[in-house]
């Protein structure tokens, strides 16, 4: 049985469909492999009480931010597993970096974070950002859930992309964008 797609054709902006509409992995064997880098950023909001016990370390469940960044590691390396048509990547470098939400946005109370996600391959590594910064934020929340249920994950996006044949983007967003600098 094949389900409805809204009909596509071969010049579909959606890679991901096939010229009959039918979702398939998208070919990279013709491209040149290319050091590709990805930034993703994101927060969590939370009750200052909340965030107290993450930056003092008291929380009952240990240490909330080591623990979330091993978490978001690890979900870059698995982006693959969790979304059907990702390729899966040999990643080079996966760094999960945490802040105070408000040195980034006025007035918030939680914890910023960002992801940048490396790579030698044929094709980017945006998923892999997503998915780890998803995941770190995620793991706060599991971890600080029993103190404070009114945790909110807000603006999970992409900030910056090298590589590739679209060569350096960035979102603009200055709020969101952490320093990088390139090895």
């Amino acid at each position: 049985m094949t389900s409805k797609t809204p009909e596509t054709t071969a010049t579909s902006p959606l890679t991901h469909f096939d010229a009959q509409g039918q979702a398939h992995m998208v070919d990279v064997g013709a491209k040149a492999a290319t050091h590709r880098i990805a930034v993703a950023t994101g927060r969590i909001e939370m009750q200052p009480e909340t965030l107290a016990l993450i930056e003092s370390g008291t929380a009952k469940k240990g240490d909330v931010l080591g623990i979330a960044r091993i978490a978001g590691i690890m979900a870059a390396k698995k982006t693959s597993d969790l979304i059907p048509l990702c390729h899966p990547l040999a990643l080079t470098r996966v760094a999960i970096e945490f802040e105070a939400a408000s040195a980034r946005v006025e007035g918030a109370c939680g914890i910023f974070c960002s992801a940048t996600v490396e790579t030698v391959g044929q094709t980017g590594v945006e998923m892999e950002a997503l998915t780890a910064v998803q995941i770190a934020l995620l793991t706060i929340y599991d971890m600080c859930k029993a103190v404070d249920r009114g945790v909110v994950i807000r603006d999970v996006m992409v900030v910056e992309k090298r590589g590739g044949k679209s060569g350096h983007w960035t979102s603009g967003d200055s709020r969101q964008t952490l320093t990088y600098q390139p090895d």
